[in-house]
C-alpha cells in the first residue's frame, strides 16, 4: 500500500461500484461525502462521478474507483466501506472508527472528526 486511503472498500463494496459504473454512461466511480442531517446528526452521501473533483481523495480497489470529498476526510479517515443485501435494506454500508452512536434506522450517524494531525501524517506517509 504505497499510497494514503482514506477509507478501504470490501470486495462486495467495489463489486457494486463496478456495477454502477457499468450501468451508466460517462460514470467513472462514486463520490462519498457527509452532510448534516438525520435524528443522529449526519448522512453519508453517494453520488455517482463522471468528472473527478481535483481535492477529492481517490480510492481504486479491484478496478471500483472511489472518491472521497476533502470536507468528508476527516469523518471517514479509516471507514470500510461494504455493500450488503438483508430483507430489510440493500446498499453501502460504512464501518467508522469515528462513529460514536448511530439512530436506530441505521441512516444517520454521529461522527466525530478524526485528528487533523494524524490525516496529516498518513497523507504525508502515503505520499513517500
Amino acid at each position: 500500500m504505497g499510497r494514503f486511503t482514506v477509507m478501504t472498500l470490501t470486495d462486495a463494496a467495489a463489486e457494486r461500484v463496478r456495477e454502477i459504473v457499468g450501468a451508466r454512461e460517462g460514470a467513472r466511480g462514486i463520490r462519498v461525502g457527509i452532510k448534516k442531517g438525520g435524528c443522529a446528526g449526519m448522512e453519508y452521501t453517494v453520488d455517482l462521478v463522471t468528472e473527478p473533483q481535483p481535492k477529492d481523495d481517490h480510492v481504486e480497489h479491484d478496478g471500483a474507483h472511489v472518491w472521497v470529498a476533502p470536507e468528508a476526510a476527516l469523518f471517514l479517515l479509516g471507514t470500510e466501506m461494504d455493500f450488503e443485501v438483508t430483507t430489510l435494506r440493500t446498499g453501502f454500508t460504512f464501518k467508522n472508527p469515528n462513529q460514536s452512536s448511530a439512530c436506530g434506522c441505521g441512516e444517520s450517524v454521529e461522527l466525530q472528526p478524526a485528528d487533523l494531525k494524524a490525516l496529516a501524517e498518513a497523507r504525508a506517509a502515503g505520499a513517500a
